[in-house]
């Protein structure tokens, strides 16, 4: 259970370059000259915590930004390049004291021992704040950079056709067997597997080191990992979703799942839907989070908030879109927005600032009071770790429970 009111909301913050509008890094506050520099994104996690947020998410990718779908787009106008995200988060952790830190992970080309390790070690590094969003790739120019696997190119409405959600199920499969050998990885260590005796000479039961034996289509893992239990036993794992096939990931392998509804209808279904899969998945007592993605402009007003993106819309040359809702108005204004869906369903928000230079602040200092004044947001960390902020317990170690059976 959780450890703060029923009534109280989850807020996370998406990071992503200088904000998620295109022309973002092209306002006064953006500070695109220090966008690589880790005192840029210290900066961005420190404002978050003093909002108390739960976390924040880091984006990452293994191709370029790109306003096409993915696709490289040629453009030299907006921002190009990041920083890896596990990197940062592992940089920023020490400089933070409260806040979740949760990093993009690509599964399709990147080895599920390899994420174990590096997740674990952010979460001994931010002692017991770490976690993770799981996403695919299937462009192939990204399947390029490796030169393992060839993926064909598809577009959008072969993507809708029931060929192409085969090939999406299949990419998400992939994923949720990728998150399965992470999980089963970061338990092939029991909790008192290391001794330390230098007395007797032993660092470490071997008796409570796993073999996961884990065979998929994809790939097969021996283990056990290299790197003991982590502190929260099992990290965070989040993924985005934005129909049946990923709420399927969500529903199987997550503890906080990111959606995208447009209203309240979109919302109830969402969840309804997210929960039916849980319920086929064997899940059902899980506490699995819901979460909706708002991209958000915040203003004293709903009309500067309004000729804010439109005069970046103009910047960028056409009205910015994109997968999740658009938001324009004030704080309180997005309050009662976040209040009618969490109506529906939803247990949290992750935010995506249009300006992180001035969005993320205005979250801070007009939102979260705004939802402190309604009896709906926290007025402290309640909890040392990222699960315990959520209301979810440290979960017992999977083989040391069937060793005890």
């Amino acid at each position: 259970m959780s450890s703060s009111p029923a009534s109280h909301l989850h807020l996370a913050v998406a990071l992503d370059g200088t904000g998620w509008h295109p022309a973002s890094w092209r306002e006064p506050v953006a500070r695109p000259r220090e966008l690589f520099t880790a005192g840029y994104w210290a900066g961005l996690v420190a404002e978050a915590e003093r909002g108390l947020v739960d976390f924040v998410t880091i984006e990452d990718g293994l191709g370029l930004q790109s306003s096409h779908h993915g696709e490289p787009d040629g453009r030299t106008d907006q921002v190009r390049g990041r920083l890896d995200a596990v990197l940062i988060a592992s940089r920023i952790a020490p400089l933070s004291s409260h806040i979740g830190l949760v990093p993009t992970v690509i599964a399709t080309h990147t080895e599920p021992f390899h994420i174990s390790k590096a997740i674990a070690t952010l979460d001994y590094v931010s002692t017991g704040r770490a976690g993770l969003r799981v996403q695919i790739s299937a462009r192939p120019h990204e399947a390029d950079h490796f030169g393992r696997r060839a993926f064909p190119p598809i577009d959008l409405a072969e993507l809708r056709s029931p060929a192409g959600q085969e090939r999406l199920a299949e990419h998400f499969d992939e994923a949720a067997d990728h998150v399965e050998v992470v999980r089963r990885l970061w338990d092939s260590w029991e909790d008192d597997a290391e001794i330390r005796d230098a007395a007797t000479g032993r660092f470490i039961d071997r008796d409570k080191l796993h073999y996961i034996g884990f065979e998929g289509r994809r790939f097969s893992v021996k283990g056990p990992s290299i790197t003991p239990r982590p502190p929260q036993g099992q990290p965070l794992v989040t993924a985005l979703g934005h129909q049946t096939v990923p709420y399927r990931l969500i529903a199987r392998q997550t503890d906080v799942g990111y959606v995208t509804p447009q209203d309240s209808a979109d919302a109830r279904a969402i969840v309804a839907e997210i929960r039916a899969e849980q319920q086929a998945a064997g899940r059902a007592g899980d506490t699995v989070h819901v979460f909706g993605d708002l991209v958000v402009f915040l203003d004293d007003t709903p009309a500067a908030a309004a000729a804010r993106k439109e005069r970046l819309d103009a910047l960028d040359g056409g009205a910015y879109t994109g997968d999740a809702r658009i938001f324009t108005g004030t704080a309180a204004e997005l309050a009662d927005l976040l209040e009618e869906f969490a109506a529906e369903g939803l247990s949290g928000f992750r935010l995506r600032p249009a300006v992180l230079g001035h969005d993320l602040p205005r979250i801070t200092a007009d939102l979260v009071p705004e939802l402190q004044r309604r009896g709906r947001f926290r007025t402290a960390y309640e909890a040392d770790t990222l699960r315990g902020l959520l209301g979810l317990a440290r979960p017992a170690n999977r083989y040391a429970v069937a060793a005890t059976a």
